[in-house]
């Protein structure tokens, strides 16, 4: 059996960073993620005036109740849509004029029904160029509260944003939600959010958050479930092979951990415990028609390896992957026909066909580290696979080769 450390959870490190920057007091987040986005992340939070102070395994960040430390400030968020989005929500509660843009990727992502909720409590928010993108400005004076209704059915991220910023405001918010991708994602918000102090309730469609503030609080950052879906897949693939991720096991946060009943369904023998989650393969692997909707971001993962199952793998309700660093429903099928795979796609569904992939090929990451990270697992059983930017890892898990490689060549 083969253990592996997974860093820690980029969706984690990112709320993290935003509750411990509005908190009373000094925070400490232990064995957060160093990576091109939660880098980015930190360094937004120095340009508003928030002092970062990043040890090897600890980072600690003195947090600001009223709001930014700077008056203006320029942000460049890189590719990093939790940046991208929760950092403009985070200095509409302070005051004075913050301007944000991002790298072309990331300007083509969606933050529309973000910007519109954001206007509807009275932020003045601004898009330099197109409507509902980066750029753009905010000039923030605080903001009121009250009652709005969001459409969260691209990004569960727009309703986090919302969330965290709730116990900022003077009189606190009631979001009611229309509809909801990623829900675990959400489930993540609030259990963080309570450990730093607010008070958030759910009746039916709609969230109430109380105007309580945040305490600051030494947290611990759990491995990236998403991350451990490749390795997970890896194991479940291999005949005689298995791993075992500790720190993930049954009082894990992450949703994405979902994606090892997946693997079960499929015919890999999983056990999660307190301590972890340990996948074996048993030889097989099954087709099945699967809801990712709530686990999405491991859908690249389970194209991956639908190739081997002995039936058609068809993974249904994922029209938001279209949305993400690329279109992932698009590459994924690109990269499969490409190795001789037979696919079918639809507007938020795609059905791959048993065959064996053939190599030599590159494979098209469209600059997207979870494209990369999933043919990783294809490769282990498909000699001549090449990544036209295999760098972009950088992303999220920047020494994720290594690790990988190190990982296939354990007996």
């Amino acid at each position: 059996m083969t253990v592996i450390d997974i860093p820690g959870s980029k969706s984690v490190t990112a709320r993290a960073l935003f509750l411990a920057a509005a908190a009373e007091g000094t925070t400490t987040l232990l064995r957060p993620l160093v990576s091109d986005d939660t880098e980015g992340f930190a360094e937004g939070l120095g340009a508003l005036g928030y002092a970062v102070r990043r040890e090897s395994d600890a980072w600690h960040i003195e947090g600001r109740p009223a709001g930014p430390g700077a008056d203006t400030a320029d942000v460049y968020c890189r590719d990093g849509a939790t940046t991208a989005r929760f950092l403009p929500t985070l200095v509409a509660a302070g005051h004075g004029t913050y301007r944000f843009d991002a790298s072309p990727q990331m300007r083509r992502r969606p933050l529309g029904p973000l910007s519109t909720a954001l206007r509807g409590l009275g932020v003045d928010l601004r898009h330099g160029e197109k409507d509902g993108h980066h750029p753009l400005d905010v000039h923030a004076h605080g903001v009121k509260g009250g009652a709005l209704t969001l459409d969260a059915g691209q990004s569960s991220q727009y309703l986090t944003a919302l969330l965290m910023l709730g116990p900022l405001t003077a009189e606190g918010l009631d979001i009611t939600v229309t509809d909801l991708v990623s829900e675990p994602y959400v489930e993540i918000t609030l259990a963080m959010m309570r450990s730093f102090g607010a008070e958030v309730t759910r009746e039916g469609r709609t969230y109430h958050v109380a105007p309580t503030g945040y305490r600051a609080r030494t947290y611990g950052i759990e491995p990236d479930a998403s991350t451990a879906s490749y390795f997970f897949a890896a194991a479940a693939l291999e005949p005689g092979r298995s791993v075992t991720v500790p720190g993930l096991g049954t009082g894990a946060l992450q949703g994405d951990l979902g994606f090892v009943d997946v693997l079960r369904r499929m015919g890999a023998d999983v056990e999660i415990t307190e301590a972890g989650t340990t996948v074996r393969s048993t030889g097989t692997l099954r087709g099945l028609t699967v809801n990712m909707r709530d686990i999405s971001d491991t859908m690249p993962t389970l194209a991956a390896i639908a190739p081997f199952a002995d039936g058609p793998v068809r993974i249904e309700d994922v029209a938001n992957t279209r949305v993400k660093e690329c279109d992932r429903l698009d590459a994924c099928a690109e990269n499969l026909r490409r190795l001789g795979i037979t696919v079918d796609t639809g507007p938020d569904w795609i059905e791959i066909h048993p065959g064996t992939p053939t190599g030599p090929a590159e494979i098209a990451t469209h600059g997207d580290h979870r494209i990369v990270m999933s043919f990783a697992v294809t490769a282990l059983r498909t000699p001549g696979i090449t990544f036209d930017d295999p760098g972009c890892v950088k992303k999220t898990f920047p020494d994720f080769h290594r690790v990988f490689d190190a990982f296939v060549h354990t007996p």
